[in-house]
């Protein structure tokens, strides 16, 4: 997505580590009318799936996920990285690895949520090695519901997460690939 890139381009930072800041205008400050045209990529992307879920983890997913749940007109479910007194009844539990955090998170869907009849399009910010994603997959599994796609705004190609997710025979859309980053320069290169 052109759009993506440039403002990637624009306002993206190259850390060491392989870290790509983008706090600016995706997972700190939001840029609605970016998060509404990422939300209609996704839905044209995902128009032939069965779509009556779209499920994200807190925090950084979630904007992208209400917005893109605009355009397909179904709810969003997130899961949540700790249990919580407003939590009650049966859940879905698993654990993830956080790639930004560095630690390991316990996260949590409600049974009421997610079951058997969804199709579920799974929608993050970004994917690095995929284990938040394949945490959410398998959410998705223990619910008994199917993943119809996964949808990402910056999938770093460099890193496994993608390449292993799609050798896997899951359908994944990401919005920007990139290839590259040099720290030094700060430049970034996508795939084309």
């Amino acid at each position: 997505m052109e759009q993506l890139e440039e403002r990637i381009r624009r306002d993206g930072v190259v850390k060491s580590g392989g870290v790509l800041k983008v706090d600016s205008f995706l997972n700190h400050q939001l840029d609605i009318d970016l998060f509404d045209a990422m939300g209609a990529e996704f839905k044209r992307l995902f128009a032939d799936a069965p779509v009556t879920k779209i499920l994200t983890i807190e925090a950084s997913g979630i904007g992208i996920a209400c917005v893109a749940a605009r355009h397909f007109g179904v709810p969003v479910v997130f899961a949540k990285k700790a249990q919580s007194i407003n939590l009650d009844g049966d859940m879905y539990t698993t654990r993830i690895q956080s790639f930004t955090h560095g630690r390991v998170y316990d996260v949590i869907v409600s049974k009421k949520f997610l079951g058997p009849h969804d199709h579920v399009l799974i929608v993050d910010d970004f994917l690095a090695n995929g284990c938040a994603l394949n945490g959410l997959i398998e959410l998705v599994d223990e619910a008994g519901a199917t993943v119809e796609g996964i949808g990402i705004a910056v999938e770093k190609g460099f890193q496994p997460g993608g390449a292993e997710l799609r050798e896997r025979g899951y359908r994944l859309e990401s919005l920007a690939i990139v290839d590259a980053m040099n720290p030094d320069t700060g430049e970034i290169e996508f795939r084309r």
